[in-house]
């Protein structure tokens, strides 16, 4: 091997490392900001939790605008990006209201079906083969869903139907931006959607709007860092190498959150949410496995 290729190889598992603990950092931030809306929806509405994240969301992103300039809004496919303004709202505001109300370790296991909702919609809206591997990982994933919820056994959680519904309305989401991708710039895309979620959830918010305190303010502002750290780290990551490197080490969002619930509000998780939160995060890894890498750590 020449001195040249044994760089190449120590580059290319140094740009592996490099994904892998920003996928860490991604699903710590991610964790913490869960944490974080169960406990500023103890005394705010979801409504005004969805806009302060937006807002300080859209205020982490403003230099990045400046530089991008009006690249940022160049776009062929206005009516699409509305489309998955409209998605994406819509399925922050079905989390955050499943956070204020259902146990969070159960919460964040069903958002773990997303990716697999995802995968089957990408059949029919983006002409992606049918595969055996693809319904195998809903039937896992379903079955994971049952053991969590129990039904006919434990009394099912109202606000369960919801988690499932906004991790479909999520799922529809990124098959979306997948479309987008394939005329749209990424900067286009986030902008469009930070540009019309700030605006529509602040106007959803006014009607029961509660003047934040300080101390609640720092806290929306804290949930605001730690969202948009979790995604720059998840694109940081996704940049450094292969997503079926990368991608599996966002479960680790599970145990973390199951750790700052139990610090944070004292819940503890029952073993049949385990058991069936195993059973979803293999489905998801089914979805992981059947994709072609596509990272530039080979």
């Amino acid at each position: 091997m020449t001195e040249r290729a044994k760089g190449d190889g120590h580059g290319s598992r140094e740009r592996v490392w490099a994904g892998v603990l920003w996928m860490v950092v991604a699903a710590a931030s991610f964790a913490l900001m869960i944490n974080l809306v169960r406990r500023a929806s103890a005394s705010l509405p979801v409504l005004e939790i969805a806009f302060f994240r937006n807002l300080f969301g859209l205020a982490v992103m403003l230099p990045w605008l400046a530089r991008e300039g009006r690249r940022a809004l160049a776009t062929r496919r206005p009516g699409l990006h509305l489309l998955r303004g409209v998605l994406a709202l819509t399925a922050m505001l079905g989390w955050f209201t499943t956070l204020a109300h259902m146990p969070l370790v159960e919460a964040t296991a069903l958002s773990f079906t997303a990716p697999v909702f995802a995968s089957l919609l990408a059949i029919p809206l983006l002409g992606e083969p049918a595969s055996g591997r693809r319904f195998l990982a809903l039937a896992v994933a379903f079955a994971g869903t049952l053991v969590i919820l129990r039904p006919g056994l434990a009394v099912l959680d109202p606000v369960a139907p919801l988690a499932l519904a906004t991790a479909l309305v999520w799922g529809a989401s990124t098959v979306l931006v997948k479309r987008l991708t394939l005329t749209e710039t990424p900067a286009a895309v986030v902008t469009w959607m930070v540009l019309f979620t700030t605006p529509a959830s602040l106007l959803l918010a006014l009607p029961v709007w509660r003047t934040p305190t300080a101390a609640e303010l720092a806290l929306l502002a804290l949930l605001g860092a730690a969202g948009s750290l979790g995604h720059y780290g998840m694109t940081r990551a996704l940049e450094a190498a292969d997503a079926g490197t990368v991608a599996p080490l966002d479960y680790l969002r599970l145990p973390l959150v199951a750790l700052f619930a139990w610090l944070l509000f004292g819940e503890r998780t029952e073993a049949w949410t385990w058991a069936g939160a195993g059973l979803i995060v293999a489905g998801g890894l089914l979805v992981v496995g059947g994709r072609r890498p596509a990272g530039a750590a080979s």
